[in-house]
């Protein structure tokens, strides 16, 4: 889709980017410590993007989070990420900083509520199904899709997705599951895991707009045995 009059160009350059990212509720104590740049709520808002120094790398900074607390992700040139990453990780231990792992975020991401492509997004269901239509700004001209969105938001929507919690905490679910409500299948488990902040176990899936409200009780198919899940108001946790 690049225009042919070469006024715009595409060059990848995910091979020689890392990003490194300080999520959590004294990342901005860390950042302050290891940089002289403004990482105040007012000198660095919500979505920006700028240039910072973290010791004597330069990296760009873009203060967003994907497990639901205050944070930057620090795009930096592979040949300095590990500079950056021990700069971060000596001056954070006294903060106790912990190094994170996937299971860490994805539970995190789901007590937030935030998406995940491929499984919560994909090309199967529009942004409105997902709670995302915030995001889409349909006056803005033409562009791939709009056409779609547009007759979707006409006929009105079948089918939302909904954060479910397990009746019984102790129960804990995959994803992929089917979704039951009697004897009918109504969707399936998107994504699933164990909250720790809010001590619950959590399920993400699509249900008929009639079943997507506050209070419904569906049952999770987990090999054969059927376990009570409600609908609930999201997100689960936000500081």
């Amino acid at each position: 889709h690049l225009p042919s009059d070469g006024s715009a160009q595409v060059t990848d350059v995910t091979g020689a980017t890392s990003c490194v990212s300080v999520w959590g509720p004294k990342a901005r104590d860390l950042m302050q410590q290891v940089s002289e740049d403004d990482f105040s709520n007012d000198g660095f808002r919500y979505l920006a993007a700028k240039r910072v120094s973290i010791g004597d790398v330069q990296v760009l900074a873009v203060r967003i989070s994907y497990v639901g607390e205050l944070g930057w992700e620090l795009y930096v040139p592979s040949e300095n990420a590990l500079r950056v990453w021990d700069t971060l990780w000596d001056a954070g231990r006294p903060l106790g900083i912990t190094a994170m792992g996937l299971g860490a975020l994805d539970s995190l991401r789901l007590e937030k509520g935030y998406r995940l492509w491929g499984a919560e997004i994909q090309t199967e269901y529009n942004p409105y199904e997902a709670g995302m239509g915030f995001a889409v700004k349909r006056n803005k001209g033409d562009f791939l899709g709009r056409e779609a969105l547009v007759e979707s938001r006409k006929q009105g929507l079948s089918r939302k997705l909904c954060c479910m919690t397990l009746d019984d905490s102790s129960q804990v679910v995959m994803g992929s599951e089917p979704l039951m409500y009697g004897d009918s299948v109504v969707g399936f488990v998107t994504s699933a895991d164990y909250g720790y902040s809010v001590r619950k176990s959590i399920a993400y899936g699509y249900l008929p707009v009639d079943l997507a409200n506050e209070g419904t009780t569906v049952d999770i198919l987990y090999f054969g045995e059927r376990y009570p899940a409600t609908v609930v108001r999201e997100p689960l946790y936000d500081p």
